[in-house]
């Protein structure tokens, strides 16, 4: 999993070697890190591994977001520059889980309600599970 210190790190060997385009995607990811851990600081939270994927996740949807405004506006260049960016953004997202692990997942709960399944996934696999494909895999199970 990544941490905000890879990050840095990553960020300062862009630095290093002149690659501009990282440099500054990377210090959009820092800065929003920084500024959902102030806001859960000041709910007396800590940030936690699911927090670094929530973050990443919200840049890369503004970051597809924005895409989808060059495109529509026929700035092509603008376009790749942030396809570029949404390149190296996905990067340090962790690999999702596949229908057949959610399956072994759910298979050894004790319990296969709804309710247990989804608290199950937000609580462990957060940011390594697509809840929207867990949900549609839980209900699978309703009614057995």
């Amino acid at each position: 999993m990544v941490t905000l210190l890879d990050l840095k790190k990553d960020k300062m060997k862009a630095l290093k070697e002149k690659d501009a385009l990282k440099q500054n995607v990377l210090g959009i990811v820092i800065s929003n890190y920084q500024m959902a851990e102030i806001e859960k600081r000041s709910k007396g939270q800590e940030m936690g591994e699911a927090d670094m994927v929530q973050v990443l996740n919200k840049t890369l949807k503004a970051l597809e977001d924005e895409k989808a405004m060059y495109v529509a506006g026929n700035r092509p260049a603008q376009a790749e520059e942030t396809g570029r960016q949404i390149e190296i953004v996905s990067s340090y997202l962790p690999k999702m889980m596949s229908e057949e692990e959610i399956r072994a997942v759910i298979d050894r709960l004790p319990d296969h309600s709804m309710k247990t399944i989804m608290q199950t996934f937000h609580k462990d696999y957060a940011g390594k599970a697509d809840m929207a494909l867990v949900s549609k895999v839980a209900k699978s199970y309703q009614g057995k």
